[in-house]
């Protein structure tokens, strides 16, 4: 039986390995929480700091496999086990480059990926030479992570809102539609796509508030989404799973966004929607299984949990009876047992093939479920 290792505990850590029950696997998972949603789902647990170098070495060097759940992992560590025989998903060498938007960005432009135009600042001084950009998005090359790190530049008086540190300016894109793309891809390069989902943002919190899958597009579009989506996935060379945001615009040109390198929130629709959902798909590819079917059994829509503003302590969902007494309606609950303004406390998962009614009920749910505290 195989030693499978997570690095993180949080809410992805803890969908894996829900989904790891259906495999001969022996589970690992090391963080700093020991309280962690993952912490109590494993076969064993390990407090330890996954940003250093010798936590996540010595956690790793006596399994077979190990895998994200955040991009904030000791990627040198990562680079040693693979050296020594671990295999790590997604390498180390592709982690790297995602992990640093700065490197992302030029990742894109080298392999010829349609991306927004850009420049790199390393003070909030740099700004003012830039303003031809505007509007412009100003991202921290490391660290930004569920919106935070990312601030909207529309105009010159804005830049004092903008990074003092090593960052990436980038030009806003006339958005028509933002999407995301799964894809999952094996040892030989064997790949399994997802239908794109059609993603709708907070624009306060820059947080997925819900998604409607599949996403509605040109049949062209829809090529073209998927063609880049593959290209970047391809181009990283690691096997694993990925997902591809993307924008469109109102001439229909494609653009990457950004890339994760890991299970994602956009791809929580498959647990209940697809055949086989992402976290089944990333098992079988580090277990060395058959791609599994991507197809949906079901359409579907997801709406986030997110904590309300003002409240902030031990959590309370107010409505939660009844959202539970909606036909085809999933809850999905991080086991977090505080909450704050803007926080992921868990999704619904919403299923039908009438779009009408998958939005009706996203409508509903988002105005009677709310995530306060005591």
């Amino acid at each position: 039986m195989k030693k499978a290792g997570i690095l993180g505990g949080g809410q992805l850590g803890r969908m894996l390995l829900q989904q790891a029950a259906n495999y001969p696997v022996e589970t690992w998972v090391m963080e700093n929480d020991p309280e962690c949603p993952a912490a109590h789902l494993c076969h064993h647990f390990v407090q330890g700091d996954i940003t250093s170098f010798d936590d996540v070495y010595a956690f790793g060097k006596n399994l077979d496999v190990l895998t994200i759940e955040i991009e904030s992992v000791n990627e040198d560590a990562l680079q040693k086990l693979e050296e020594e025989g671990v295999k790590i998903y997604p390498r180390p060498a592709a982690l790297k480059i995602i992990k640093n938007k700065m490197l992302q960005k030029a990742f894109y432009k080298a392999h010829q990926i349609p991306s927004s135009e850009f420049v790199i600042t390393e003070r909030r001084e740099d700004l003012q030479q830039h303003a031809y950009l505007l509007p412009a998005v100003h991202k921290l090359a490391m660290g930004g992570y569920d919106g935070r790190g990312v601030q909207v530049l529309k105009q010159a008086a804005d830049f004092k809102l903008g990074f003092d540190e090593l960052s990436v300016l980038e030009k806003m894109v006339e958005i028509k539609k933002e999407i995301s793309i799964i894809i999952g891809i094996n040892e030989v390069g064997q790949t399994a796509i997802y239908e794109p989902v059609d993603m709708v943002f907070d624009p306060a919190l820059n947080l997925l508030s819900y998604q409607v899958s599949p996403a509605q597009l040109p049949e062209k579009v829809l090529w073209k989404a998927e063609a880049m989506a593959l290209a970047v996935v391809r181009a990283l060379k690691s096997p694993g799973i990925f997902a591809v945001e993307l924008f469109t615009d109102f001439a229909d040109n494609v653009w990457v966004n950004e890339t994760a390198p890991r299970v994602h929130n956009s791809g929580h629709h498959s647990i209940e929607a697809c055949f086989s959902s992402q976290f089944d798909m990333l098992w079988r590819i580090m277990l060395d299984y058959p791609l599994g079917n991507t197809e949906h059994i079901m359409q579907a829509a997801i709406v986030n949990l997110l904590g309300a503003e003002g409240f902030t302590g031990p959590v309370k969902y107010e409505g939660l009876e009844t959202i539970l007494k909606m036909d085809n309606v999933f809850v999905h609950l991080y086991g977090k047992t505080h909450t704050k303004p803007g926080r992921k406390m868990g999704h619904i998962t919403i299923l039908s093939n009438e779009k009408q009614e998958r939005l009706h009920k996203a409508n509903l749910i988002r105005e009677t479920l709310f995530v306060k505290s005591i």
